[in-house]
């Protein structure tokens, strides 16, 4: 594995936890920038991908274990309406943090460790089973941008139904009170 695994996986980190970690603004940059990385970064990143054969077979698995791991880590953030800022707010705490520290941590051992610890069976495997190195590495990324969509679109779906929680509470509340936190999990 060469240094664009590295690269990409610990900005997707980096992005993450910045973008997410504590209580923040849920808007329409902050939905659209993951978009915007993966359209960026991808074209960068990918040396071709498979279409047919085992190739193939392995950059889906990659990204379906991406989506997979982007719906856990979006489980693990809370959204809700604030309804004095008239606006949805998220956060994310530790469990959230470690699930993708976990998550990339691995995608770099293996990275790391397909060079120095498990190299030659790790070749021999690909050579069985007719994988190339483009075909290993891209399944990695697949499952990188497919992890960060997937907690993408997650949040997006909780924040409009926290957003239209709040305004029907609004609608409901009477004007001497206080519009109530919907929370959306």
């Amino acid at each position: 594995m060469d240094a664009s695994t590295w690269i990409l996986n610990l900005v997707i980190l980096a992005t993450v936890l910045f973008s997410d970690l504590g209580q923040r603004k849920v808007g329409a940059m902050r939905l659209l920038r993951p978009f915007i990385t993966a359209a960026v970064i991808v074209p960068f990143f990918i040396r071709g991908a498979a279409v047919s054969g085992n190739g193939l077979a392995l950059e889906i698995a990659g990204a379906a274990v991406g989506l997979a791991l982007g719906i856990l880590a979006a489980t693990l953030i809370r959204v809700r309406y604030d309804g004095q800022a008239g606006r949805v707010v998220s956060h994310a705490g530790l469990a959230y943090a470690l699930v993708w520290i976990a998550v990339v941590g691995g995608r770099l051992y293996f990275a790391y460790g397909s060079g120095h610890v498990f190299g030659a069976s790790l070749g021999r495997w690909m050579e069985t089973t007719q994988i190339t190195v483009g075909a290993l590495t891209d399944s990695l990324i697949f499952m990188a941008i497919a992890m960060l969509l997937a907690r993408t679109g997650i949040l997006a779906a909780k924040a409009r139904r926290a957003t239209a929680r709040g305004r029907q509470a609004e609608v409901f509340a009477s004007p001497a009170s206080a519009s109530p936190a919907v929370t959306s999990r």
